[in-house]
Formats: structure tokens, sequence, C-alpha cells
């Protein structure tokens, strides 16, 4: 049946039956050579993966922990690569994942894999540009040197140590990867022996092309079958003029709820007095005293401006500022005018010259332009139709505190759909997609329309097998205009009719809700500003001694996550960690080590632990995860929505809190085996409108308000002996 059909056949189900046997064998393979098992949703996500390959239509997976889903879209991409001769990519959104995939997942299945491949598969990993050391910048001798107003006697001496290693370094690595340097040394001195993409010379004009670690790795990554790489590098090469990553026509991106921040990230540009001091002092050996002494002035002039206005967001140019700026503009243009053009090697410069050159003029190019982009930023009187968002934020040095004004895209959508969904097929994966029950809300920041054919992941009945599920309808229409052909020869829509895309839930192996309690404890008042409720401390103190220790705190700020740490341990004899105490990694291996411990903490423990096995069997999350009111982007955003028409509070408020409940929620369940709690100590979630439309973005776990049958259930499960 032909995709453009209003009613859809599961994409799971409508591949080639031919194409489907022989990625199921191939996953086998894979599976048998690491000791694995079938699993009906890995078998389930990889149909759907092959697919999407074949007709060209994007796909969202969402595949719960324990789906397996590394080796779901990495079988079929591999083998469309060896089939094709074309290069897929697989971007990430953390180091910790793209080490997984090289060092562990690639090297332990490729040879499994060879015999229904006709080869073994090639990969390789591709980091941006300053990921690498630069053997131009280490050999001429060429350094930002530091501002001494700025850093202390101690702080430049541990910068020269640890650049002086550096270049011994780069006479002993194979790679000149800042990952593979052990131990590893600080932003600072990386920055000495290293250039960004705009900053390098070029092959064609750099003495160091071909020892170049930078362009080794690319060289290399262009002749692989599998190119793993980050979502940071896939914007640049998206938004650069340049081709960075090697020619593809299939893109996967693990970590997907990821995708739309790392874009955002990217696109981010801001200026301060500090910076434009600096770009002078790294200017004042290419032009004139007085050029020089101008963008000093004008920088010192926007420093006057910043310091007598809130740290908050700009809905227009204050009084004054557009002069100040436009100041800046013409006297950075003046700079980079007097600098002139960079002479090839054959000019008579030598290279430290060039690169002194090179350096200084991107330095200029890149703040004239953000200069540029925020006085342009208000010209539309619509604030809901803006491109850009532009805040001042106050930032601590030291002991110092600057200002500094930021520019973010209002939306990356645009740039998402242009590029990105434009040039290759796109398989979107997590084991957190789906908000309120569906992937549109996070389509529509993706820039795809709502409404994509979203299958369901397979039900489970009372014996856990898993039950038939039936598509949910589509809307999409015909292709109206061809660009190109797909693996099959199915046609491509062109960039005038919507991107087309079909959604699947995977499912998981856990038995949700056999295995865990959701409790929301609803007796407990709302969580204010102010310090943390004693009823709150009480309840959770109470939880943590029915759980024996094992208690994963998650916290929406570090200052309740101190002030939880230091009330619990007045409470408890349980040993309780905090972040910021050691390294994460250092305090995640103490709280897996110990069943008695509690660890606390905010963000990155919300996405990054991983702790199967009795040490985890309660997570407790103080409050729904709002964005904070005073985060200027999530704010436009909010607004935005809301002058459209639409309800700015669902669309990005709470999206923004499903999709980290549910990731928090995540860290509970990471083995089958595991059996536990997550009690939300918010009584909103229970109580406010919105509360159904948060837990619908959770795992269906058994749910209760009952804290006497949660402190009991924790009981029975700290008396299971362990060791």
């Amino acid at each position: 049946m032909p995709t453009s059909e209003k009613t859809r056949i599961p994409a799971a189900d409508r591949a080639d039956p031919e194409t489907a046997a022989a990625v199921t064998a191939l996953l086998d393979a894979a599976v048998a050579s690491l000791g694995g098992k079938r699993r009906d949703g890995q078998v389930r996500m990889a149909t759907a993966v092959a697919n999407a390959i074949d007709t060209g239509e994007h796909l969202a997976v969402q595949a719960g922990t324990g789906t397996g889903k590394s080796l779901a879209y990495l079988v079929p991409s591999i083998r469309h690569a060896v089939e094709s001769g074309k290069t897929v990519v697989v971007s990430t959104a953390t180091i910790a994942l793209q080490r997984q995939l090289i060092e562990r997942d690639l090297p332990r299945f490729a040879a499994a894999l060879a015999p229904g491949l006709g080869r073994e598969p090639t990969f390789a990993i591709l980091k941006g540009r300053g990921n690498y050391l630069c053997l131009n910048k280490i050999h001429s001798g060429v350094a930002d040197e530091p501002s001494t107003e700025l850093f202390d006697a101690f702080e430049l001496s541990r910068t020269g140590r640890e650049v002086t290693r550096l270049r011994e370094w780069s006479s002993d690595t194979e790679t000149g990867d800042r990952d593979d340097l052990t131990p590893g040394v600080g932003d600072r001195a990386w920055r000495q022996v290293s250039v960004s993409a705009r900053e390098c010379l070029g092959a064609a004009n750099c003495s160091y092309a071909e020892d170049c670690f930078a362009e080794r790795a690319r060289r290399s990554a262009g002749h692989v079958d599998v190119v793993v790489t980050n979502h940071a590098l896939l914007a640049i090469d998206a938004m650069s003029p340049a081709t960075i990553l090697p020619e593809h026509d299939v893109v996967v991106i693990d970590e997907a709820h990821e995708l739309v921040d790392r874009i955002t990230a990217v696109s981010t540009a801001e200026v301060s007095a500090a910076a434009v001091t600096m770009l002078a002092r790294r200017c004042g050996k290419l032009i004139d005293e007085e050029t020089v002494d101008n963008v000093v002035g004008a920088g010192e002039q926007l420093g006057e401006l910043l310091a007598d206005l809130p740290a908050r967001q700009w809905t227009s140019l204050p009084s004054g500022s557009a002069l100040v700026l436009a100041a800046l503009r013409d006297r950075l243009w003046a700079a980079h005018s007097a600098i002139g053009p960079v002479r090839n090697p054959g000019s008579g410069d030598d290279s430290a010259a060039i690169a002194a050159r090179s350096a200084a003029l991107t330095g200029v190019e890149e703040m004239h332009d953000t200069v540029v982009r925020l006085l342009g930023a208000f010209d539309d009187p619509d604030e809901s139709r803006r491109r850009d968002v532009v805040w001042v934020a106050e930032e601590r040095a030291g002991q110092d505190t600057r200002m500094v004004l930021r520019i973010a895209p209002l939306s990356v959508g645009g740039l998402l759909r242009s590029t990105l969904f434009a040039q290759a097929t796109v398989i979107l994966t997590s084991a957190t997609l789906t908000v309120g029950g569906s992937f549109d809300a996070l389509a529509r920041t993706w820039g795809l329309p709502a409404g994509g054919g979203v299958e369901p992941g397979p039900a489970t009945d009372s014996s856990g097998s898993a039950a038939p599920t039936a598509a949910t309808p589509s809307t999409d229409g015909p292709v109206t205009d061809v660009r190109h052909v797909t693996a099959n020869g199915a046609a491509v829509p062109s960039d005038s009719s919507p991107p087309r895309w079909s959604g699947v839930d995977a499912g998981s192996p856990f038995d949700y809700p056999r295995s865990a309690i959701l409790y929301v404890a609803r007796h407990l008042p709302r969580p204010g500003r102010d310090a943390i409720a004693e009823e709150t401390l009480t309840e959770l103190a109470g939880l943590i001694a029915a759980a024996d220790g094992r208690t994963l705190g998650l916290f929406s700020s570090m200052r309740a996550a101190r002030e939880a740490a230091d009330a619990i341990r007045e409470r408890t004899d349980h040993p309780v960690l905090c972040q910021g105490e050691d390294s994460t990694s250092a305090l995640v291996k103490k709280f897996a080590d110990d069943p008695h411990t509690c660890l606390f903490g905010t963000l990155s423990l919300w996405q990054g632990v991983d702790v199967p096995g009795p040490s985890l069997s309660l997570v407790t999350i103080d409050r729904i995860p709002f964005p904070r009111p005073d985060d200027p982007l999530l704010t436009a955003r909010q607004r935005a929505v809301t002058a459209r028409g639409g309800n700015g509070f669902l669309t990005v408020a709470a999206n923004h809190a499903a999709l980290l409940l549910a990731q928090g929620a995540g860290r509970l369940l990471r083995s089958v085996d595991d059996r536990g709690v997550v009690a939300v100590l918010d009584s909103r979630l229970a109580t406010a409108g919105y509360g159904g439309y948060l837990v619908a973005s959770l795992p269906p776990f058994w749910r209760t308000t009952d804290g006497d049958l949660v402190r009991s259930a924790l009981g029975r499960l700290a008396a299971i002996p362990y060791g």
C-alpha cells in the first residue's frame, strides 16, 4: 500500500518481507554474538528503521530502557551502508554514548555481521575540529594569552604546565583527540593548542595539512560505513556552507530528546566587555594602536550599558543600546579591514603570522556578526514572529561578576526542516519521545508537522505477552514534487511539501505495573519558592528510612539538593552524598557500591545515572521540573505560542517538565529484575489540571497516593537479601 494513502499499515509491518527477513537475520546474528536473546521490541524497531530507510519517510522511535535500541538502529543502518556504498551518520548527545558505540557496541558485533553482508562493516568517530590538537598552532607558538586581570597567578601557572604537557603529547599521540589524553587538562589550556572550525586556516593554506589530526579524522570518516558524531557537529554541518560530515543519505539521531537544546546551544552567541577587550588584544600586533583603542572603547561602552541594566530578556532595544551596539559593529569592521585578508603560505608570511591573522579575523568576524544579529533582532514589531531572543545574563568569573548579552533562536524547527530533514532520511530515537502520550510535541520542535502516523507499542495482557495493536490513521497527502528517490525507488517530497514521518513505540521489556509504583504525595503543601517545607522533609526522611537508604533524590535546583541533604543527614544514619561534593562519576560509583547510601543532585542526575540492582529502590522528585520563570528563552517561546493562539504553558513549560519527569523516573528500572518506587513530592501532579497530561508521559507504573502502602512496599524490598 503506498505511504500516501490515508490509512497506514504500521511501519514495522509494511516493510518489504525480504528486507524484514534479512534485517531480522542480521539482528539475530549480532544479538547472538553478544550472548543475548531476541527481544520483540528490538525486532520491531529494527524492521521499522529498515522500512524508513527504504521509503525515505522520517521515523521517530521511542524505545524504553532494555529494548536494545542501539543494535536496532545500527543493524539496518549498516546493511544499507554496505549495500548502497553510502555512509550512515549516527549522532548522539553525550560523549558517553559515542564511546559506547565506537569502543564497545560496534567492535563487538561487526564481525558477526560479515557473513550476512559479505564483508565486515567499518566505522569511525568524528568530532568538531576543536576536539583535536592543531599542529600549526602548537608549532607556530600562536596562543590566546589569558588576561592577568581575569586569572590569578596560580591559574596561569597551572595552565602553563598543562600547555607544556600538551606540546609534548603532540609528538606521541596518534589521534590528537582530547578524549585520548589522560589525565585531561582544563579548557583554558586546551584552547592554546586547538582551533575552531572558523579559525582553521584550511588545508590549502596550512603547512601541516597532511599531518593534521582533524583532517585525518575527516578522511578516515569519509571511507567508512558508519560515522558516529554528536548533535553539535551535526548542527554545524547543517548551518555551514562547508561540508563537514561525509556524504550521507541516512542520519540516526540517538538521544533525540536532546536535539533541540543542542542545536539551540550551537546557534546561541554572546558578547561582553571582557570578550571585546580580549579580542582587541589579539588584534594588537596586527593593526594600529588607534584602531585597537577604538575597539576597546566600544567594549567599555558596552560594559557600562550592561552594568546599568537588569539581567533579563530584552523585548526591545533599551535606550542608548542601539548607538552602543552600532559603534561596536563599526569599530569591529574597521579592525577587520585593517587586518586585511589571510595570505597563503607562498606569500612570504610564516605560518605563525598566517595563523595569528586568521585567528584575529575569525574572532572579529564572529563578534561583528553577533552584533549585527543583535541589532536586527527587533526589526519585526510582533515578538512572536521574531527569529531570535535577546537577554542579559549575569556570569561569575572567579570572584568577579560580569554581564553578558546573549542571543538565541526562538525556534530551531525551521532550520532542522530546511537542512537536516530535507537532505537525508532521519531516524530519531530515545527512551522518552512521547509527551502526553503523543510524539507531536517533540515533532513540532523538530520542524515536523503534527499528526504523523504514530504506532503504539505492543500492549501487554495479564500474562505478560504482547497483544496486537492498530496504527493511528494519518492525514498525509500525496507527494507533490520529487527531489530524489529513496533506496527502493520511492519518491521523496520536495521542500515545498510537508516532511512525512511516522512514530513507533517499540515498547519495553519491563513489566512496569508489577515492577514499580508511582507515588504522588497528594497531602503535601505545594512547593514554594522559599525553603523546602517541613512536611516535605519529614515525608522524604520516612521514605528513605523505609527503603533503608537506596535513594536517588532528584531536585529542581542545587540549592534545594543541598538543603535537603543537610536536613536528611540530621535525621538519618544513612550516608547522604550530594552533587558537587565530588565528581558526578565518583559519587555515582559510591552510591552504587553501598546499597544503604543516598545520592542527591540536580539536572545531570535526572538523565545520567544508570544503577541497576539493589542500590537503587527509590527515586524521589522534589517538584515538577517546570522551567524557571526567569528563563528568557523558554519564556519567550511560551509567549510566542500564546500569541499565535496556542497554549504556551502546555506547549513549552509542561512539555519541558514532562520530558524531564520521564527522564527522572527512568532512573529507577535499569534491568528487568529491578523493583522500586518513584515518589513525587509535589502534590500538583495529583491535584492540578495538567497533572494527567504529565502522568501520561511516564511509564505505566502502578499508581497510588497512599504513603503507608508505599512505605510498606519499600520495607519489603529492603528486607530482600542481596549480595
